[in-house]
């Protein structure tokens, strides 16, 4: 069972405990699993890219939004950021193999949701039908 640790962190018997409010593995899970970060590893499971390519195939994420995912993701030490020391700049952006195991596991449930939409949709439907004959 969790025992408290310091500054209101609770871990397992193994470590730390994401169930904990103080865990820094919260932060963590936030980064990886947040909206454009579950989209930018999966992109870069496929390969490296650079800044705009990353961009267009993350689609409907602003410059800003995908800097500071990328920015987050480094910090993190998920993602590698190459700054190549030419005219014009050139930045590539690939996953660290820390990277490359939190994208194979986002990318598995991104897989996952896009097979399952039209099971979402009826539950969705169903669920409405309810809630419309409940009122």
């Amino acid at each position: 069972m969790a025992q408290p640790a310091g500054r209101g962190v609770r871990e397992r018997a193994g470590g730390p405990d994401v169930n904990s409010p103080m865990c820094p593995s919260r932060s963590i899970l936030e980064h990886v699993t947040s909206r454009w970060g579950v989209l930018v590893l999966a992109a870069l499971a496929e390969r490296t890219y650079r800044f705009s390519e990353l961009r267009r195939a993350v689609g409907g994420v602003s410059e800003k939004m995908l800097a500071q995912t990328l920015q987050t993701l480094e910090r993190d030490g998920i993602v590698h950021r190459d700054a190549h020391p030419v005219i014009p700049p050139r930045v590539d952006y690939s996953l660290t193999p820390l990277g490359r195991e939190a994208a194979d596991l986002v990318h598995s449930l991104a897989r996952w949701t896009e097979g399952r939409v039209p099971e979402v949709e009826a539950a969705r439907v169903a669920y409405d039908v309810r809630r419309a004959e409940a009122s």
